[in-house]
């Protein structure tokens, strides 16, 4: 598997990509899913675990660009992340 999401991933926002993450993980442990499954969903899993990283890493560093302002008001610098 590529170190890169399928685009179908890379386009989910967050919420969806941890709802559909969790349900993998549910399947997988209830353990009634068959072999040649179970190793692609748990392929799209490990996609989904890194696009949600990913995100989450995004709004990390959105949250560390907000400084005071000399009003004392919260500002915002831009982001610079490569996309």
């Amino acid at each position: 598997m590529s170190d890169h999401a399928p685009s179908d991933i890379a386009s989910l926002p967050f919420e969806r990509a941890l709802k559909e993450l969790e349900e993998i993980v549910d399947r997988l442990e209830k353990g009634n899913v068959p072999l040649d499954e179970s190793i692609a969903i748990y392929e799209r899993g490990e996609a989904l675990k890194k696009h949600c990283e990913a995100l989450l890493k995004k709004a990390e560093a959105r949250i560390d660009k907000i400084t005071m302002g000399p009003d004392g008001k919260p500002s915002s610098e831009p982001l610079d992340v490569e996309g």
